[in-house]
């Protein structure tokens, strides 16, 4: 009788709309899916490193294989491609790491060397400081321990190295299908969305929008500092500045390393050879003015053409590295200016106003 009293009490025009029921087999169906989707990114998680790369040079080189592909067919223009792209991407990082591993095993026989012969008595002699620390440590067993840490640094390396090999392997082998099926894996990202063709395709350009403003940003910031530390090694006048240039531009690319690893070495070795002045100069370019290449102009770069403000370019790249490690270079912007775009969809979709727009 309450119910019935409530109705008959409704204002005149008003119509009474019972609860719609529950669709148990509705959410039964979501909950199934959303097991079935957790799973399958679980087994896909391993692989997600060479899935990104893959995708990343796809997208970087599709204007040249488009040309090669006109000319030798799908197949056959993505195979060439994909060697082409392996000749350009892995050269230099195979040379420059070679050429770091060998300098660093140099250096420790230099060492060793050195602690053997005497030569650095007069040294030691000659710089209170640090023979205050030769009577504090055992430079010959520290230097043991040197050569040790780095001859097992060379086996983890190498065991590591042959990890990122595969994951090389198999992005390049993924990258093959990514050029040649382009087309088809498009049509298949369409199809299985839940937003709109249109809105699929925003997303679809705004993620290359994305790789395209990574990659360029840091090759545009990788090139700058290895400009700024070849032109200082110049000025110090160290042997080979171009070709250390070069060397800090390629490991700034590289997120866990950067130039850090060649500056401060030279630092270190000038500071041992008594050039203060020198030491403390390079040791001020590599801190603030190298550095802050890498940690205020790549957020500049990226957050511009990612219509991001610099702080959440910032965030999206170093919580993107804490979260996926070096793909997470990648990853991170993309997650934050896709998760924008939908967004402003669900906000389309809820204000008319703006759908019209």
């Amino acid at each position: 009788m309450a119910e019935e009293n409530q109705i008959e009490n409704k204002p005149a025009g008003e119509t009474f709309l019972p609860p719609e029921p529950v669709d148990i087999f509705l959410l039964a169906r979501l909950g199934v899916t959303f097991i079935f989707v957790v799973i399958t990114a679980l087994i896909a998680q391993p692989y997600l490193a060479s899935v990104t790369w893959a995708l990343v040079l796809a997208v970087v080189f599709i204007g040249p294989h488009r040309w090669i592909e006109s000319r030798l067919g799908p197949g056959a223009g993505a195979a060439v491609s994909v060697f082409l792209i392996a000749a350009i991407v892995v050269a230099p990082f195979f040379f420059v790491s070679q050429r770091l591993i060998n300098e660093a095993l140099t250096g420790v026989d230099y060492v060793q060397s050195s602690l053997a012969d005497g030569k650095w008595g007069s040294f030691v002699d000659a710089h209170p400081w640090f023979k205050w620390i030769g009577d504090q440590i055992d430079l010959r067993a520290l230097a043991g321990r040197l050569g040790e840490f780095v001859t097992n640094m060379g086996g983890v390396l190498l065991r590591q190295s042959t990890s990122q090999a595969i994951t090389v392997l198999l992005a390049f082998y993924m990258l093959f299908f990514f050029l040649r099926d382009r087309s088809a894996g498009i049509a298949a990202l369409v199809r299985l969305s839940p937003f709109s063709d249109m809105e699929t395709g925003k997303l679809i350009v705004r993620t290359r929008d994305t790789i395209h403003a990574m990659i360029y940003g840091t090759l545009a910031v990788a090139a700058l500092q290895g400009v700024l530390g070849g032109l200082m090694f110049w000025w110090l006048a160290f042997p080979s500045p171009i070709f250390w240039g070069i060397v800090m531009g390629v490991l700034s690319i590289i997120p866990v390393l950067g130039s850090f690893v060649v500056w401060i070495p030279a630092t270190i070795y000038l500071a041992i050879e008594d050039r203060w002045a020198e030491a403390v100069t390079l040791g001020l370019w590599g801190g603030v003015v190298i550095a802050s290449a890498d940690n205020f102009v790549r957020p500049l770069l990226v957050g511009e053409t990612l219509r991001l403000h610099t702080a959440p370019a910032f965030i999206a790249m170093l919580g993107g590295l804490q979260l996926f490690g070096p793909t997470g270079l990648i990853l991170g912007p993309i997650a934050f200016t896709t998760t924008t775009l939908m967004l402003e969809f669900w906000r389309r979709r809820a204000d008319p106003d703006l759908q019209s727009r």
